[in-house]
C-alpha cells in the first residue's frame, strides 16, 4: 500500500505543499490561511488516511507532537477518567500523549518531569506534589508549556483548571446541616496540598456558621498508609466519636476505605450515618445504598487544560496565564 504524503494531499485539495504542511503543523492561522483552506486540507488528510513521519517531524521542527500528563494515581478512577478525556482530545490535535503516576512521591515527581524533558514532549500537564513547585519553576525558565490541573501553588504564575473545592465542600456541609445533621466529621489526608486545605476550609466555614465547628470531628489519614491502616484509623476515630451522623470524605480512596470501617463496626447507612464524598467512583454506585458525591466536572477541566496547554504551545511568546475555577457538583444518592 502507498504511504501517503503531503504532496498526494496538495494534489487532491488543489493547493500548494507548503499550505499542507502549514494546515498540519498548526500553522495554517498564523500564516493567514482561511478557515475553508485549512478545513478542506483536513478533510483530504483524513480522507487519504494520512500518518505524519513523527521522526522527520520532529527532525525538522524540533517538535514531538505528544503531551506529557502526570497525575498522582493512574489507578485511581478520577484520574484515569481525566486521562482518558485528555487523551481524546489531544488526539483530535494529533497529538500522543505519555502519561505517567506519581503516587504522590515529590521526588519521583520531579524525576518524571527530567525523563519527559529528555523525551522531547511539546508541553506538561500536571497533578503536582506538594514539593513540586521548584521542578514547575524550573518549566517556567525553560519556557515549557505547563497546565496544573486539579491542584496548584498559590503564589506561582501558572495556568491551571480546578474545581471550586470551597465551595463544592461548603455547599455539601450546608446540605448535611439543612438536613438535621450537626455531628458532622470531615476526613481528610495529610497532604497539605490546596485542593484539600480548600474542601477542609469549605468544612469548617460552614459548620462554624451554623455554629457546630468542633475540631476534633476531623481526621487525618496519612496518604501514603496502607488502606488496611486507614480502615483501622477511621474505626477508632468513629468509636471515639460515637455521637458523629454524617461525615464528608475528602477523596473517593478515603470514602472507600470509611466504607469498609463501617461494615467492620456495623453502622447502617444513612440510618446511624450519612455519607457524601469528594470524586465518584463505580464503587459508590454499585454499594447498597448508594453514596452521594461531589463530582467533578471531568470533562470541562480535561478540555481546557488542553486547550490552554495548545495556546502556549502555539503562541510561546504571547499567551495569557489562566487560573480557572469548574463548578461542581453534588450528586445525591441513598447514603444521605
Amino acid at each position: 500500500m502507498k504511504k501517503i504524503t503531503i504532496k498526494d494531499i496538495a494534489m487532491e485539495a488543489k493547493v500548494s505543499i507548503s499550505t499542507v504542511s502549514f494546515v498540519l503543523n498548526d500553522k495554517g492561522e498564523k500564516m493567514n490561511i482561511s478557515k475553508a483552506v485549512i478545513k478542506k486540507v483536513q478533510d483530504v488528510a483524513e480522507k487519504l488516511h494520512y500518518r505524519p513521519n513523527m521522526i522527520a517531524s520532529s527532525l525538522r521542527t524540533g517538535k514531538t507532537r505528544s503531551i506529557g500528563l502526570i497525575v498522582e494515581d493512574i489507578s485511581n478512577q478520577f484520574f484515569s477518567d481525566l486521562a482518558r478525556v485528555i487523551e481524546d482530545e489531544a488526539k483530535k490535535l494529533g497529538y500522543r500523549v505519555f502519561y505517567c503516576s506519581t503516587g504522590n512521591d515529590d521526588e519521583r515527581s520531579a524525576e518524571l518531569i527530567q525523563s519527559l524533558l529528555q523525551a522531547n514532549v511539546d508541553g506538561f500537564i500536571i497533578t503536582p506534589t506538594e514539593k513540586l513547585e521548584k521542578s514547575i519553576d524550573h518549566l517556567i525558565k525553560l519556557k515549557m508549556p505547563v497546565v496544573l490541573i486539579d491542584r496548584y501553588f498559590p503564589g506561582q504564575n501558572v495556568s491551571h483548571v480546578v474545581m471550586d473545592n470551597y465551595e463544592e465542600a461548603f455547599s455539601a456541609t450546608e446540605y448535611f446541616i439543612k438536613h438535621g445533621h450537626d455531628n458532622i466529621a470531615f476526613i481528610n489526608n495529610t497532604s497539605g496540598m490546596i485542593q484539600m486545605q480548600l474542601r477542609e476550609k469549605g468544612y469548617v466555614d460552614a459548620m462554624k456558621a451554623a455554629g457546630y465547628y468542633n475540631e476534633s470531628l476531623m481526621l487525618h489519614l496519612d496518604y501514603h498508609s496502607t488502606e488496611d491502616s486507614k480502615i483501622e484509623a477511621i474505626v477508632r476515630f468513629f468509636e471515639k466519636n460515637p455521637m458523629i451522623n454524617a461525615v464528608l470524605f475528602a477523596a473517593n480512596y478515603m470514602g472507600l476505605a470509611g466504607l469498609q470501617a463501617f461494615r467492620k463496626m456495623g453502622l447502617k447507612i444513612p440510618e446511624d450515618l450519612s455519607i457524601i464524598s469528594f470524586d465518584d467512583h463505580y464503587s459508590f454506585k454499585l454499594h447498597t445504598p448508594s453514596i452521594s458525591v461531589i463530582e467533578q466536572p471531568i470533562d470541562a477541566i480535561a478540555v481546557k487544560a488542553v486547550d490552554l496547554l495548545m495556546g502556549q504551545m502555539r503562541n510561546d511568546t504571547d499567551f495569557v496565564i489562566e487560573k480557572v475555577l469548574q463548578k461542581g457538583k453534588l450528586v445525591l444518592r441513598e447514603s444521605v
